[in-house]
């Protein structure tokens, strides 16, 4: 997969799991367990996606 491919499949995955952590908090709250498993693995991904940007920034 070239490096564009995995920056958008990273960024669609970024954008549900957004999505995910925001009902889930409305449907059991901030600080439920289901929720900050969300988010660690949200933040996971945004270290991903901003080494693979990072990366790929040429001079």
């Amino acid at each position: 997969m070239t490096n564009y491919l995995l920056e958008k499949e990273l960024s669609k995955q970024i954008n549900y799991l957004r999505q995910v952590i925001i009902n889930t908090g409305l449907d059991k709250g901030l600080n439920h367990p289901d929720t900050v498993q969300k988010s660690q693995e949200l933040d996971k991904l945004i270290v991903e996606y901003q080494i693979l940007v990072n990366n790929n920034i040429h001079f």
